[in-house]
């Protein structure tokens, strides 16, 4: 089947930089709430799995995803912050089925969120990015 509107495919470059944009934004929430708003729930959440140390486990979450989000925003290592970030929605998706109460989001969310990196990972960083795409 043709393509209804192939003129737009010349702004292909354009949808991971959206992607990256919104991704990186997220993150970047998600390591403020984890370090401020939500911080006492990821503690709890962490102790119930058994996790040692927990209050430096929440800042490591927290500061992957804020860096990770940096990082994704700016176009900067894209593939390996989209692969780390990954790996840590996985984590968080598993943390809040174990936990539901702890964190309040769905799967729907982690679901969008996985969909998203794992696309910039296939994808790469697109325009406007310091990595630069071979």
């Amino acid at each position: 089947m043709l393509n209804p509107f192939p003129e737009l495919l010349i702004y292909s470059l354009l949808a991971p930089l959206i992607l990256r944009l919104v991704a990186g934004l997220i993150f970047i929430d998600l390591g403020f709430l984890a370090f401020k708003n939500e911080k006492e729930r990821w503690i709890i959440s962490l102790s119930a799995l058994k996790i040692p140390n927990p209050k430096l486990a929440v800042k490591i979450f927290g500061g992957i995803e804020m860096i990770g989000g940096v990082m994704l925003i700016l176009g900067f290592y894209t593939q390996i912050a989209a692969l780390v970030l990954g790996l840590l929605v996985f984590a968080e998706s598993y943390i809040e089925y174990k936990e539901p109460e702890v964190l309040k989001r769905n799967f729907v969310f982690y679901f969008m969120l996985l969909a998203i990196v794992i696309s910039l990972l296939f994808s790469g960083a697109g325009a406007f990015a310091i990595d630069l795409p071979l």
